[in-house]
């Protein structure tokens, strides 16, 4: 008898993922039917037309065929891409047909350390450097590490994103949801964060970690050196690890705000006893080189009995990609000035950075003008997260299914990611070209006005 539905384990059953959920589906169906569909729903650059950076690809081609390298063939090719190739291919020993270490190529968790120490000011070790298919790998390696038993809880932020929340419910943990302040450019509270931990306690749940999105997805926000403090004082005093996702480190648009990590404010703090899970990724920033599955994790305050736990986990895979080390490596040690490759390489990053902060500007002023709806300013990441006034008995869901059959804009409800009662939002993203950002602002306009 074939495999049924009732066969699989509860926690499969009850895992969801918004973001390529139902709405997104219904999208596909109608693309097939011959609808023009605006995808908003996730963000996958270049799928929407950003261009990949010439070095990274060069670099890549590089190390995925050698010969390139050698004769006449070479002079095609940039002289410091050439370098980066060889060292690569050097580090590997191997190949890229090879497995890595389990933790990564060597040569390039140490390219990872400097580049965090450059950007810091702070030393990172490389051998608690872990190399991963992307940061959602990275989350599901902490996740898995922290969740031992089925009264283990993780603090989400409300609204987070989905998947925190289905890898905890996969994992059988018990999720402890704290709400972030939209009034407040959705900024952490510590009062809001005593309480979701003392309401947790409450409920016989261990805590043992809370996750910070920072930059923020889905809201935009970009925390202040302040509330990273904060969350660090908060976490030491009810003994918490930190996992923080840094994804979106490069994606900070207004000039007033920086990006801080949680491990450089840390070690400003002088503190070494609270474990921290940070992670980055090839798939965002001005990368976007999402199909390459890229990324890492460092570990912070970590016992070395435990990262080698962590170390036997990784290998039970072998190893990540290897292209996606690669680009890795591009991210973290970009040309530098002097280098042939460096006019283009800072012309192409410049040239999407402004576009990115243009549209970001468009889109929530565009969203925030529309009778009916709300939207704090974008302040970093990729999206906008704008609240939407519903009629009497209907949905977000509902909402953004309505817009998509109407319009061909495709969104992901806000319940999707977390929303605090009695409110109503969805995700859009700032990816698609300003005029297709333009486009959509008037299609909401138009559908918000007849949906009313």
């Amino acid at each position: 008898m074939p495999i049924r539905l009732t066969d699989l384990s509860l926690t499969v059953l009850e895992t969801q993922y918004a973001v390529r959920g139902p709405i997104v589906a219904r999208a596909t169906e109608l693309e097939r039917a011959g609808r023009k569909i605006l995808y908003c729903n996730i963000g996958n650059p270049q799928a929407l037309g950003q261009k990949p950076l010439t070095y990274v690809r060069q670099v890549l081609a590089l190390c995925e065929y050698p010969e390139l390298m050698q004769g006449a063939t070479a002079s095609a090719f940039p002289s410091d891409v050439v370098a980066a190739a060889a060292r690569i291919i050097e580090g590997t020993k191997h190949g890229l047909g090879a497995y890595s270490e389990s933790k990564g190529v060597r040569s390039i968790r140490q390219a990872i350390a400097r580049f965090i120490s450059e950007r810091d000011g702070i030393p990172s070790d490389a051998d608690s450097i872990f190399l991963s298919d992307g940061a959602s790998k990275s989350v599901e390696m902490a996740l898995r590490i922290l969740i031992s038993g089925p009264s283990d809880g993780i603090m989400l932020p409300i609204p987070q994103y989905p998947l925190y929340d289905a890898t905890i419910t996969l994992f059988g943990g018990r999720k402890v949801p704290y709400f972030l302040d939209e009034e407040q450019g959705w900024k952490l509270s510590r009062e809001l964060l005593d309480t979701a931990f003392l309401d947790a306690v409450r409920k016989g749940i261990k805590v043992k970690a809370i996750c910070v999105l920072n930059p923020g997805n889905p809201t935009g926000s970009v925390l202040d050196h302040e509330n990273i403090s904060m969350i660090i004082d908060f976490a030491r005093s009810h003994d918490l690890s930190i996992i923080t996702d840094e994804v979106y480190q490069e994606d900070v648009y207004f000039t007033d705000f920086r990006f801080y990590s949680f491990a450089k404010v840390m070690a400003e703090k002088g503190v070494s006893d609270v474990s921290l899970f940070s992670l980055h990724s090839i798939s965002k920033g001005f990368i976007g080189e999402c199909g390459h599955r890229g990324g890492y994790m460092e570990i912070r305050n970590v016992p070395g009995e435990v990262l080698d736990q962590i170390t036997k986990l990784q290998s039970l895979s072998l190893c990540s990609n290897l292209p996606g080390q690669v680009v890795t490596y591009c991210m973290v040690t970009p040309p530098k000035a002097g280098d042939p490759s460096y006019p283009l390489y800072i012309e192409e990053r410049d040239t999407i950075m402004n576009r990115l902060r243009e549209r970001a500007a468009i889109l929530a002023h565009g969203l925030d003008g529309i009778s009916g709806i709300s939207c704090t300013p974008i302040a970093g990441a990729m999206y906008a997260f704008p609240r939407i006034t519903l009629p009497a008995n209907r949905t977000d869901d509902d909402y953004c299914l309505a817009l998509l059959e109407k319009t061909g804009v495709c969104v992901v409800p806000g319940s999707g990611f977390g929303q605090k009662p009695g409110t109503a939002h969805f995700r859009t993203t700032i990816l698609p070209s300003t005029d297709q950002i333009r486009d959509e602002i008037e299609k909401v306009a138009q559908f918000q006005e007849s949906y009313r």
